[in-house]
């Protein structure tokens, strides 16, 4: 069964940047569409960006301008950029296959703290 392995989490300052990575075991970036989401203590997961096998991505308006998502499909790796972070962006963020009913087994995800 296909691993999902997020990194790149950490503690930054409102402001600052972080990238985020999701690497799979197997080359499926190329074939599905893939999403980014995130889970705050006390709320539900909520789907950050997508990005589809051709490359176009989508993001919810609460990161839009701010986030950007990218692939390296012959690394079998997706990346999540973050800028301009605030403290509401505060989450663990995992990776998976953009629909519910096709995701993957879960990662264990990376948590992002935003605090000055």
């Amino acid at each position: 069964q296909v691993q999902l392995v997020e990194s790149g989490g950490g503690l930054v300052q409102p402001g600052g940047s972080l990238r985020l990575s999701c690497a799979a075991s197997e080359n499926i970036f190329s074939m599905y569409a893939m999403g980014w989401y995130r889970l705050a203590p006390g709320k539900q997961r909520e789907l950050v960006g997508s990005i589809t096998s051709s490359n176009i991505a989508a993001y919810a308006d609460s990161v839009k301008g701010r986030f950007t998502i990218s692939k390296e499909n012959d690394k079998n790796t997706l990346y999540l950029e973050m800028n301009n972070l605030k403290p509401e962006d505060t989450a663990v963020y995992y990776c998976n296959r953009l629909r519910a009913s096709q995701w993957l087994p879960w990662g264990q995800g990376t948590q992002v703290t935003v605090s000055s």
